[in-house]
Formats: C-alpha cells, structure tokens, sequence
C-alpha cells in the first residue's frame, strides 16, 4: 500500500486500542483498523500465548500494531495502554456459564476500561457487548421485533442459570452508567452468534457449534433457533460505528434467524461428504420459530451483511484449512457457493 493510499484512509494518524486483542472478533477487528491505515494497541494477559502470534503476520502489523500485556482488572496496566489512544475496541471479556468466572470480571474489567478511557479522554469507546443482553427475555410476544430498545431479564437469566447473558448484560449496563457518570462517548456493538473465517490458530466457541455437525459427534440436531452473523461484518459494525459522529446508542448486529434444521441443511447441501445429521432430537415437539429482529440501525450506516448461507460455508472451508475439519476419507464434490 503506497503512502497515498494510506493518508487517504480513515485511520490515518489515530491511534487505537483493542482489549483481548487475540480473540475472534478482536482479531478481525485488528486486521480491519491495520488495514485502515490505524495505528494499534492491543492488549492480552498472556503476550506469550500462541494465539496471539497470527497477529504479528497481519499486513501493517510490523509498522502500526504493538501488544502490551494487560490485566484488565489491573487499572494502573490499562491506564499505560490507553494513555494517549483516541479510541478503544473493548471487546476483551470472559466466555463462561461459571458465575464466578463470568459476572465479576466482566463488569469490572469493563469498568476500567471506561475509567481509563475517561483519563486518557478517548474520543469515543466502543463496547463488544452481545444478543445476550437483549433478547432473553421470556414475557416477550412472538411478533415483537426484537431491536436495540430490547433488555435481556435479569432474573430469568438467574432462574435459568444462564450466567453468560446474565454476565453480559450487567457488563452493558455497567458500561452506560459508567460512561453516563464519567462523560465518555460510548457506542456498544450487540452481535449474534458469530461464524465466518477464524484468524487466530485456536478453535473457538462459536465454531464448535458448526464443527459437531460435521465430524459425526452430533448425531441429532436441536429443535431451537438462532441468530447468525458473519465475524468480518461483525468487525467492520465495530469501525463502522466509530468512525460514523453521529452513531450512538446500541447497534444490534445479526444477518438472520435460522432454525438448527436450516443449518444442516445448508451444511449438507455445501459439504454433503460429512455425516451431518438429518433428524431432529425433540421429534415430535412443534417446530422451533424464529423470532424476528432489526438490524437497521447498521444497515443506516452503510453496512452490508454477508449471507448466512456465505457465513457457514466460510466456516467450514476455515476449519479445514486451519486442521480442525478433516477432509473425509471418501470425497463427494463439496457444492462451490
């Protein structure tokens, strides 16, 4: 990329900051800023850890990213790492359904990190918050259209000891009133379940999902829902939201809802090689229905969602590639999209 190129790109001259830098979103995110010409920061616990070595081969990184190691309920380490950034991507949080793993560190961490923000007077943060915040919510009627404006319930989320949704709501909430106290510009990102290529070397949560499907540990598949969307629209909602003045607010980021069975049908259709399952495990029950949601708010900013179809064919040909998937023994032609 010719310096021309570069000074005409939006991150020219900015520095920014990206917590748990090494994550799924998080790397796509890092390879979009250094693709955008930023400069970034990148925060991990472990500096060491062979996840975050894929990194350090992003075009640009060798110019324009640094890692610091930071702990982010350590707020004397974060303030080092956001001092004289003009935003931060905190998208740094614990994946669990312990409580103890999953409440206290998330909420506090993301405290911090609007603490730090506020000193280093960051021109806006952007919080990687999830679905998970907005959607579980048992009181809601079949045809309402779950948008920003949605909360997920705290104590259904206690009842039903769904500590992640609980935790990640909580973090959120803590976050705007952080925010709201210190006068931080605040913008959260809300994404579904996440699919699409993986940068990092390590499997993740969200792939693993897809992968039972694929080697045989499935037999059956569930009577249940989900909203899907694609890691690098999920990355760019994050830029798209930072770099707009007037975004604000909660961004919920899905494609679609598509029930267990439409995904391995799609799965099979692409990949009909692997032994992906045909039958249901609640036989018998009604049909799970997908509930409906908006993602206008992005869509206002320019942003174009990958298909799902696109979402789970990239996944596939990423967990071959990266040596999750095996190639079966017994090749068909695997569909071209």
């Amino acid at each position: 990329m010719s310096d021309d190129q570069r000074s005409s790109l939006s991150g020219n001259g900015q520095t920014v900051c990206v917590t748990g830098a090494g994550g799924y979103i998080a790397s796509w995110i890092v390879k979009l800023l250094l693709e955008r010409g930023y400069h970034v920061r990148g925060t991990s616990r472990n500096l060491d850890d062979p996840k975050n070595a894929h990194l350090r081969e992003l075009e640009g990184a060798r110019e324009r990213l640094s890692l610091r190691k930071v702990d982010l309920l350590n707020l004397e380490s974060l303030k080092d790492a956001i001092a004289g950034c003009d935003g931060i991507f905190h998208t740094a949080s614990p994946i669990t359904n312990d409580p103890e793993e999953m409440v206290s560190p998330a909420v506090n961490g993301t405290k911090n990190v609007i603490v730090a923000a506020s000193e280093a007077k960051v021109k806006r943060v952007v919080f990687t918050s999830s679905i998970g915040a907005v959607y579980m919510n048992p009181t809601r009627g079949p045809d309402v259209v779950v948008d920003e404006s949605c909360w997920s319930d705290l104590e259904f989320c206690k009842n039903t000891k769904n500590w992640y949704c609980y935790g990640k709501t909580v973090a959120e909430l803590a976050a705007w009133d952080e925010a709201k106290e210190r006068g931080v510009d605040l913008v959260v990102v809300n994404p579904v379940y996440v699919l699409g290529p993986l940068l990092q070397p390590t499997i993740n949560i969200s792939t693993v999902h897809i992968l039972q499907y694929l080697t045989g540990s499935a037999k059956t598949y569930a009577n249940a829902i989900q909203a899907y969307v694609h890691v690098k629209d999920v990355a760019l909602a994050h830029i798209l939201v930072y770099e707009t003045p007037s975004a604000s607010g909660r961004y919920l980021c899905g494609e679609s809802v598509l029930h267990r069975g439409d995904v391995v049908e799609i799965l099979a259709k692409y990949f009909p090689e692997y032994p992906i399952p045909t039958k249901v495990k609640e036989d018998g029950k009604p049909r799970a229905k997908p509930y409906k949601f908006s993602n206008q708010k992005l869509k206002d900013l320019g942003l174009q969602f990958t298909p799902v179809k696109q979402s789970l064919y990239d996944t596939v040909k990423s967990l071959q590639d990266k040596g999750h998937l095996k190639f079966p023994t017994k090749q068909k032609h695997s569909a071209k999209l």
